[in-house]
């Protein structure tokens, strides 16, 4: 027994140091790391209203924000903004930085498709994420096909070959901004003025925000379309960006590159109709000084093995 409690511990030791290291693998160093993408989606559907979705997100335990973009030491409140033109609606996450500047966080663009049909996704802003990350549902809902085809079940595969998409219509929250009487809603929060509700904390350190964060990308995934065309268009123009926030993660983004490979391969269905379906592996690098310590770690584990 007294061997064993030893071991124990040992093992709990290394598993925890083996995580902690691949969790820090996966960090971009850019802010978009600290917020959740697939937890706003979550959220989103969880929400009956877009206001009860902004209180959703700015809320500690739910864990899909992590973000302190002036660096001050607390969790910036994320405020929601519809622009909606009919059927089609552009909501934006956004941080009031300072009282004179704003920084979108991501936007989810939402269109009716149908009398009972619609669609959604929700897009990271590049100077946030690095890139634009678009996400969508992946497995629960009602099926939609949005090419030649039919479809039909109670979930869906999003895949970049068959073109399935996940219809929301039936969420809370999309109902209710496709009632009648629905005034897009506009955030009143600003720089200093928050609801009572709110009690800004201390940002989590990574290898404690990333696991908890995971939890969502179950029913959630990346993609690599814009779907959502009209919405994207009503967003793209009234996309607001921060010096303050760029200035700041200069560095991050000089270091963040992603490079991709894409392997197509053609699947034939039990009616023998034939699918060309497209799968990226992406890999984040991060470059100059982390590169440079990455390789010095590689060959002083070399050099120990020639020892």
């Amino acid at each position: 027994m007294k061997i064993l409690k030893p071991l124990l511990l040992s093992i709990i030791c290394f598993v925890a140091l083996s995580f902690s290291a691949a969790a820090q693998q996966d960090s971009t160093g850019m802010p978009g790391d600290n917020f959740s993408l697939q937890g706003a989606l979550a959220m989103f559907k969880q929400a009956g209203s877009p206001e009860e979705f902004e209180k959703l997100i700015n809320t500690e335990d739910k864990n899909v924000n992590n973000l302190d973009l002036n660096g001050d030491g607390e969790i910036d409140y994320i405020k929601v903004i519809d622009n909606a033109d009919k059927d089609v609606h552009a909501f934006v996450l956004q941080v009031a930085v300072s009282e004179t500047e704003n920084q979108d966080i991501a936007v989810i663009e939402l269109e009716k498709t149908g009398d009972t049909t619609a669609m959604l996704q929700i897009i990271g802003d590049e100077d946030i994420f690095g890139e634009q990350i678009i996400v969508e549902a992946s497995d629960e809902g009602d099926e939609v096909e949005d090419g030649n085809g039919q479809a039909k079940g109670p979930s869906a595969n999003f895949d970049e070959g068959t073109r399935i998409v996940v219809n929301v219509f039936f969420w809370p929250s999309v109902r209710y901004v496709y009632r009648p009487v629905y005034r897009p809603w506009v955030s009143p929060w600003r720089w200093h003025h928050y609801p009572n509700y709110w009690r800004p904390w201390r940002p989590y350190a990574w290898h404690v925000f990333h696991p908890r964060r995971a939890y969502y990308h179950r029913h959630y995934t990346v993609v690599r379309t814009h779907k959502v065309v009209a919405a994207h268009r009503i967003y793209t123009p009234r996309r607001v960006s921060s010096v303050t926030v760029r200035t700041r993660t200069t560095v991050a983004r000089n270091n963040y590159k992603v490079t991709r490979t894409t392997k197509r391969t053609v699947v034939t269905g039990p009616r023998g109709n034939k699918v060309v379906r497209k799968r990226q592996n992406v890999n984040v690098q991060r470059q100059g000084a982390n590169a440079e310590a990455a390789e010095d770690r590689k060959e002083k584990r070399k050099g120990r093995r020639r020892g």
